[in-house]
């Protein structure tokens, strides 16, 4: 296994997207998808201290959180990354998309890109994603990337997993 931090902070690419590091001039763009600790921001400061967080559990080795950059302007539309259980092989994704960009095939992208990388270069074997049951198209995107239901959890949120041969 390769855990986070890494000497240098990986970039992936796509044919629509890339999978990039958030930069303190991103986050502005960001308040309205700026979640810790299922915590939304509602100020620059509050998206800027939650970045904070996100990037010290980076350097922790808890992490690894990325913004995903539109190819044809490099402005980061949303983030996605793996936000706990890596010491086990295993990786909660999570991801948000910015609201006027969804339903374009951003996401799709960015969470293909997410899960290679975490089981060929993080080395993880069991990837796993939760959602509440009335996101209908986080499930579905869930489905699509072969990702099935495992649990019903409290707070009317549901477990998925991805279906892998490992």
């Amino acid at each position: 296994m390769r855990l986070p931090p890494y000497d240098i902070f990986p970039i992936i690419s796509g044919d629509k997207i890339s999978l990039r590091q958030i930069l303190t001039e991103d986050i502005e763009d960001l308040i309205e998808i700026s979640f810790y600790d299922s915590i939304q921001a509602t100020t620059l400061q509050q998206a800027t201290e939650m970045q904070d967080k996100i990037n010290q559990d980076y350097i922790e080795g808890n992490s690894i959180h990325w913004g995903i950059a539109d190819n044809l302007t490099n402005k980061i539309i949303g983030t996605c990354g793996y936000y706990r259980g890596l010491e086990h092989a295993a990786g909660e994704l999570g991801c948000v998309l910015l609201p006027q960009y969804r339903g374009q095939g951003f996401m799709t992208s960015a969470m293909l890109l997410a899960i290679n990388f975490g089981i060929n270069n993080i080395g993880l074997k069991r990837v796993w994603a939760v959602t509440t049951k009335q996101n209908e198209k986080a499930i579905k995107l869930l489905e699509q990337l072969n990702f099935i239901k495992i649990a019903d959890l409290d707070d009317n949120e549901i477990e998925y997993e991805l279906r892998q041969n490992v």
